[in-house]
C-alpha cells in the first residue's frame, strides 16, 4: 500500500477508463488514495486498475453508464455500504456531440450530452453529498471547457451543456460554503491529448498538445491545497 498525502482517503473519478480521468485516477492512487474508477467501459477500467495495482496503489472498479436511469443511485448505494465517507469527487466524464450550427443540432445527441454533462452531475451531487459531508475534508472538482463561459460557433450543444454544468457546481459551492467543510472547484483542462480533442480537431497534431498526465498532476496538486470553494482555473 502506498503511503502518501492522501493515504486513508477515498476518491471517486468518473470517466476513469481513459484520458484525463484515467491519468487522474492513477495520480491519486500514487498519492495514497483508494480510488473508485467509474466509466461505461469495463475493459478500460480494468486496465487502469491493473496499472494502479502494479504501481502499489489501491483501486476499485465500478462500471456504470451515467446516462442510465438510477445508475448513479445504485453506484452511491453500493459505495456507501462499503465506505462511510467520500473525500474527493472528480467529475470528469462528458459527452461531446457533433459540432454543428445551432439549427442543425441533433436532438438525440443534444439530449445525451445534457443527460451525461448536466443531469448526471446533479445526480452525482445529490447521491454523494451525504458521504462527502461525512468527510473531514471533502472536495469536488468538475472538469469543464472554455466554451461553457465563452460561446463559440458550432459548439452550441456542448457549450450549453458545460455552461449548465458550471452553474450547478457554482451554486453547489455557494450553498455549502458556509454550512460545511465542502469545497468545490471548476477546472478547464485546456487543449489536451485526448480522444475527445481528436474528434473535435481531427487535423491537429497530438504531439503539439500536453498529455493527460499534466492535467492530472495539477488536479492532484489542487486537491492537496486549501483552495477556496468556488475556485476556478485553467491548466495551461
Amino acid at each position: 500500500m502506498i503511503e502518501g498525502p492522501f493515504s486513508g482517503q477515498l476518491a471517486l473519478v468518473t470517466g476513469a477508463s481513459r484520458g484525463i480521468g484515467a491519468a487522474t485516477a492513477e495520480a491519486l492512487a500514487k498519492a495514497g488514495a483508494h480510488v473508485i474508477l467509474t466509466a461505461r467501459t469495463t475493459k478500460g477500467l480494468e486496465e487502469v486498475e491493473e496499472r494502479i495495482f502494479a504501481a502499489g496503489g489501491a483501486a476499485t472498479i465500478a462500471p456504470v453508464d451515467l446516462a442510465e436511469p438510477d445508475g448513479i443511485a445504485r453506484l452511491a448505494t453500493a459505495i456507501s455500504q462499503r465506505w462511510r465517507a467520500l473525500d474527493m469527487l472528480v467529475i470528469n466524464a462528458a459527452v461531446l456531440p457533433e459540432l454543428t450550427s445551432v439549427q442543425d443540432i441533433s436532438q438525440n445527441a443534444f439530449n445525451k450530452a445534457l443527460t451525461v454533462n448536466v443531469l448526471a452531475t446533479q445526480s452525482l451531487i445529490a447521491n454523494f453529498d451525504p458521504m462527502l459531508r461525512r468527510s473531514s475534508d471533502p472536495r469536488v472538482i468538475g472538469l469543464s471547457s472554455s466554451v461553457g463561459s465563452k460561446p463559440r460557433a458550432y459548439w452550441g450543444a456542448y457549450g450549453a451543456s458545460k455552461a449548465a454544468f458550471e452553474v450547478l457546481l457554482d451554486c453547489y459551492a455557494q450553498e455549502t460554503m458556509n454550512v460545511s467543510k465542502l469545497r468545490v472547484a471548476i477546472v478547464n483542462p485546456g487543449a489536451t491529448r485526448t480522444a475527445m480533442r481528436a474528434r473535435a480537431y481531427p487535423g491537429e497534431d497530438p504531439a503539439s498538445l500536453k498529455t493527460p498526465e499534466v492535467v492530472a498532476d495539477r488536479l492532484v496538486s489542487l486537491l492537496g491545497q486549501p483552495f477556496s470553494s468556488g475556485h476556478r482555473e485553467s491548466v495551461n
